[in-house]
């Protein structure tokens, strides 16, 4: 039998990661939490089993998880963990990476100028450095974010810190494949905890897809249904530019538009039109084979959008604004610049976001968010636009702003 160590074991690794692994048998799974011991204080008392609420087939049981470590318990536990397993993932969020505008390591992160400070590790990129640096079998880390070449992402990250903390890596020895995941899923409900008679239920769509490059140091779970390939960009590509890029247009004027819910967003005409017409703008973006001409693949995706028993909120997929908008909206309408296309909706979206941290800041609301302060710091500024667009490495769009 083989393991897995997952940093971050929300709702999505839980309706995902652990999902497809506990249809391969054989293998389980040794969460890692970052921060809290709530998690792992309530799926204990339950023997680390739950019920996945598949929305429209019904409740599945997931009883492959062993365990959960909680790092600031017992960091070393953790640091023997990343020595023994056979696959290291990961679902931490975009914010877990602690990258700057450019996708760099941002060592002037509180975070990871402590863990360098103190040697010690606290963040996803600083405990693989430190626990890599004392591993001598090949492992593959496989991050499981929505970023562009999320492998490859983590992978700098975690070489950057080790350089600035001086640790020495054989990285002959470990893979960072790419890949793409998807699966909508929101935040549990009382209704739902109530009706699978279990507090830790998690509520999930039917459709779920990972892809992943063919990478791996060692040995896999035969997960069924996942596809290996060479390349994955072109799937994340069309995954992060449509389907992302969508929920964040709903997100930011859903919100402004008086909606609490991606079903209630969707069926506002304005949005619906618009929605439509980002995925036609992102699909010209998209490599051959990857850009749906025939429209299938969004018709999917807006029927998926519309399902009202998943009930996703709209400020789950606003938070963390400042690290989503640079995949989902600013890359593509730079790609669309250059082709000469138009970007309309695209340039709607990014203007939501501005909107949505102003608005929010000057009700004195703090954003959810990792650069929270910044922003405040910006929307207070006699350019509030030109601020915000700085934080995202994108100024060069700051006339699109102004029409």
């Amino acid at each position: 039998m083989g393991r897995i160590l997952h940093f971050g074991l929300g709702n999505f690794a839980r309706a995902h990661l652990l999902d497809y692994t506990a249809d391969a048998g054989q293998w389980d799974v040794v969460g890692v939490s970052l921060r809290s011991a709530e998690t792992r204080n309530r799926l204990a008392k339950q023997g680390f089993g739950y019920t996945l609420g598949v929305q429209g087939i019904g409740p599945k049981k997931i009883t492959i998880l062993r365990n959960i470590l909680v790092a600031p318990e017992d960091p070393h536990a953790v640091l023997d963990g990343i020595n023994s397993a056979d696959i290291i993932s990961a679902t931490v969020t975009e914010k877990g990476y602690h990258l700057d505008a450019n996708g760099q390591l941002d060592l002037s992160d509180s975070a990871i100028a402590q863990d360098l400070k103190t040697q010690a590790p606290s963040t996803l990129i600083s405990y693989l450095a430190f626990g890599l640096s004392t591993r001598t079998t090949p492992v593959t880390i496989l991050s499981c974010d929505n970023r562009i070449a999320n492998g490859q992402a983590l992978k700098r990250a975690v070489k950057q810190f080790a350089k600035a903390a001086h640790l020495t890596l054989d990285w002959s020895l470990f893979t960072f494949p790419n890949a793409m995941v998807d699966r909508i899923t929101p935040a549990t409900t009382d209704a739902l905890r109530n009706a699978l008679n279990d507090p830790m239920a998690v509520p999930t769509e039917p459709f779920r897809e990972w892809v992943i490059e063919d990478d791996f140091a060692g040995q896999r779970p035969d997960w069924p249904d996942v596809q290996f390939v060479r390349d994955v960009a072109p799937h994340e590509l069309r995954k992060i530019r449509m389907l992302n890029g969508a929920h964040s247009l709903l997100a930011y004027s859903g919100i402004a538009r008086g909606h609490e819910f991606v079903h209630q967003a969707i069926a506002d005409p304005v949005l619906h039109d618009r929605v439509l017409t980002l995925m036609n703008e992102a699909t010209k973006t998209l490599p051959i084979g990857a850009n749906d001409p025939s429209g299938a693949y969004a018709s999917a995706l807006v029927k998926r959008f519309e399902n009202p028993e998943l009930r996703h909120a709209l400020r789950q997929i606003a938070m963390d604004g400042s690290q989503k908008t640079p995949y989902r909206f600013i890359e593509t309408i730079r790609d669309l610049l250059e082709m000469g296309e138009p970007a309309d909706a695209l340039v709607h979206g990014l203007k939501s976001w501005i909107n949505f941290c102003i608005e929010e800041t000057r009700e004195g609301l703090i954003l959810d968010d990792p650069k929270a302060h910044q922003i405040a710091h910006a929307v207070q500024s006699n350019d509030p636009v030109f601020e915000l667009l700085k934080l995202v490495n994108a100024v060069d769009l700051h006339p699109l702003m102004q029409e």
